[in-house]
């Protein structure tokens, strides 16, 4: 595996990235923690997966299909609209989002 030097040069640099303010022992420590995570998957390598087949789904889910069914609805467009605080154009008005 071929591995980039974590530093504090890295880290500062991440830390810009992500708009983190670390103090110094903050750095030193997520330096710490990101050598022992990296070391860790780096075990990963020595694994051999040559005869392993890919999992994509560790679940055996499967979608249940149904038609469609349009049932018919108690109120009509009239009686929902009534229920809103604001309509305009037939449309329920909303505050803007954006």
């Amino acid at each position: 595996m071929n591995s980039m030097e974590v530093n504090q040069e890295v880290i500062a640099h991440l830390a810009e990235l992500s708009h983190f303010a670390l103090s110094e022992a903050e750095s030193s420590q997520l330096a710490s923690n990101i050598k022992d995570i990296i070391g860790y998957i780096s075990q990963l390598d020595e694994l051999n997966t040559s005869n392993v087949e890919p999992t994509y789904q560790v679940f055996e889910m499967e979608n249940i299909w149904r038609e469609d069914e349009i049932l018919p609805q108690e109120a009509d467009r009239e009686q929902l609209l009534a229920l809103t605080k604001e309509v305009s154009n037939h449309q329920i008005k909303v505050p803007k989002v954006l």
